[in-house]
């Protein structure tokens, strides 16, 4: 998993590239012009020419400004906003919460608490995907392998042949078969399509009400966050690469916990009052923090993960923390304002 983990950050983050030559060494001094036989007259000493001012030192551009990291009463405040616009009601401000809520509480509380991380419960994670990852991994990978694989999910199947034929001229015959579409996205565009799908939720018509409402806003609010972090990780310090996990499995346990509310909602539509939403993000955040660690992400990234929620005010953050706040707040800012904006 440890080597699966290194592969996947040199296929998304990639290192820097070197300079490709040396500068080249200085051109020797031309010889001094020697004056005609035919002068007779010696000329006097001159003075030397004074020495040309070294040129000036181009500016250095300054470093991008850092916004500081929300406050607590303002991280507080804003995810009451985000949770009422995540599920789509409105309810009183009040420390009740009902059976339901319990019961998905309860169930949520015992998963963080427990040996296992709830990594199984990700429907994608543990299976097709690493198995595609490892095959990807080759410089020769067998076309007709990969195909195969790819056509056990058929979300991938959808995905593959869309992009392939995004990837085709206008005009040119639509692609209708993997095979050939893996053909014409190649090795590098299935691996950063493949790595994206890994992480995305499942939604399909057996999906219930909640997992149908919230998991396409807690996947966008993830990858504009994984985006945000990936921008700001250079001027905080941290490795752009741990900051984009950071931002995308920072919501792996929320997304868990969308079929315990579909199970124990059943037709009810009545969840998401403030003492559930408060208690559930703590929560899910420590089944998040415990699946990165489970799949051998950098310990950075769990501890960001268990940072973002810390009750304290005033509690110290670790540079990734810090990094994941500012790209948790910044991301639910801007969906809030389009929705404003939209209304």
């Amino acid at each position: 998993m440890h080597q699966w983990y290194q592969w996947l950050k040199r296929l998304i983050g990639g290192a820097a590239p070197r300079s490709a030559l040396p500068p080249a060494p200085p051109a020797p001094p031309a010889p001094p012009e020697v004056p005609p036989a035919a002068s007779r007259t010696v000329p006097q000493a001159a003075a030397a020419p004074a020495p040309a001012a070294p040129p000036a030192a181009p500016p250095q551009a300054s470093p991008a400004a850092v916004p500081a990291a929300p406050t607590f009463e303002q991280k507080d405040l804003l995810n009451t906003r985000y949770n009422r616009w995540l599920f789509g009601a409105a309810h009183e401000d009040t420390l009740e919460t009902s059976g339901a809520e319990q019961r998905i509480l309860q169930t949520l509380s015992a998963i963080a608490g427990s040996p296992t991380s709830g990594a199984d419960l990700m429907r994608r994670m543990p299976g097709l995907i690493p198995q595609l990852l490892q095959s990807l991994r080759s410089e020769h990978f067998a076309g007709a392998d990969i195909a195969r694989k790819i056509s056990n999910d058929v979300v991938l199947v959808a995905a593959v042949i869309r992009l392939a034929n995004g990837a085709m001229l206008p005009g040119a015959q639509a692609i209708a078969s993997v095979e050939h579409a893996v053909i014409v996205i190649g090795q590098e565009g299935l691996r950063q399509l493949i790595t994206t799908v890994a992480f995305k939720p499942i939604i399909d018509l057996n999906s219930g009400h909640y997992t149908r409402l919230l998991a396409p806003r807690i996947w966008e609010q993830s990858e504009r966050c994984a985006a945000a972090n990936r921008a700001l990780a250079e001027a905080l310090g941290v490795d752009p690469f741990e900051a984009f996990l950071a931002g995308l499995v920072q919501n792996a346990g929320l997304l868990v916990s969308l079929r315990m509310m579909d199970q124990a909602a059943g037709e009810s539509r009545d969840l998401g009052s403030p003492m559930f939403c408060a208690q559930l993000l703590r929560s899910a955040r420590l089944v998040s923090a415990a699946i990165a660690h489970d799949w051998h992400f950098p310990p950075a990234v769990t501890q960001a993960v268990r940072e973002l929620d810390a009750l304290q005010k005033g509690a110290p953050l670790s540079p990734m923390g810090r990094l994941l706040s500012l790209g948790d707040h910044q991301s639910k800012t801007a969906i809030l304002e389009e929705q404003e904006t939209t209304q």
